[in-house]
């Protein structure tokens, strides 16, 4: 059995035996914040996994939650960043420009908790915060060697770099990121994509910049298996997770929010399809 004939059938049981949906408080929205869709609990062909993780120092939520002391197996942590509102957003622009039967709501998945093989892709915001356990790292490599999609977003500079890369070299000891092409497959799945260029915050763009620090240009990095299958897609200095947020923000710029919005499809496309 190849490894996608393995994963056809893995995705397969995902109507029958997905994990049910749960909220946690975020550091930018309290629980309830923003509304649950009518239509929250259908069942569907895919949902957007978020990724639940220990953070290290820095950002909000380490040692003390930003509205009060919070474990990061129950929010209020670095890794709800943008959450729930990016998540929701995402998927409805999903739905309007694919064909994929996606869910309304996201799904929060920590890697010391079993059904992490049931969801195709996984995205982490302020990936340069995390800070995996050894079998947290076993774990994500397992699912991505079994044909699992992971994008890494929304962190910058040397620091958070070399943090992002601690986890990674837990994950595969033997694999280093390169810089992807223009001419790579992801960028051409639905939208040709080789005038990319730095997605900006909502903070940054209300400075009139699109960085969040000096002399940090937008990367466009990936793993791939030996396969030649992209399975961590990087997207290093920039905010893709807040275009997706505030796309429907009039004072955020379309630029930013639809190459946001077509970078997302152009990944999850890749994740269902190689």
């Amino acid at each position: 059995m190849t490894l996608r004939t393995a994963l056809c059938l893995s995705f397969a049981g995902i109507l029958a035996a997905q994990v049910p949906f749960r909220e946690f408080p975020g550091v930018e929205y309290e629980l309830g914040t923003i509304p649950l869709p009518p239509d929250a609990f259908e069942k569907t062909e895919f949902a957007f996994a978020r990724l639940m993780y220990p953070q290290g120092p820095g950002g909000r939520g380490f040692g003390g939650g930003f509205r009060g002391w919070s474990a990061w197996q129950t929010g209020n942590s670095i890794w709800t960043q943008d959450y729930p509102r990016a998540d929701r957003h995402f998927v409805q622009a999903v739905r309007r420009l694919t064909r994929i039967h996606v869910r309304s709501v996201e799904q929060p998945i920590n890697l010391d908790e079993a059904g992490q093989y049931d969801w195709p892709w996984l995205y982490a915001v302020q990936a340069g915060r995390m800070q995996l356990t050894d079998s947290q790292a076993k774990g994500l490599r397992e699912y991505l060697l079994r044909g699992g999609f992971f994008m890494a977003d929304d962190f910058w500079g040397e620091y958070d770099w070399a943090t992002f890369m601690e986890s990674m070299h837990k994950v595969f000891p033997d694999r280093e990121p390169v810089e992807l092409s223009n001419s790579d497959v992801i960028f051409h799945t639905v939208y040709d994509l080789n005038d990319r260029y730095q997605v900006a915050s909502r903070g940054s763009s209300l400075r009139g910049v699109s960085y969040k620090c000096q002399n940090c240009p937008d990367h466009w990095r990936g793993i791939f298996d030996d396969r030649g299958r992209l399975m961590v897609a990087i997207t290093f200095q920039s905010d893709v997770g807040d275009s997706w947020e505030w796309a429907d923000e009039p004072t955020y710029p379309q630029e930013y929010a639809a190459l946001g919005i077509r970078i997302g499809v152009n990944y999850i496309i890749y994740a269902m399809t190689h």
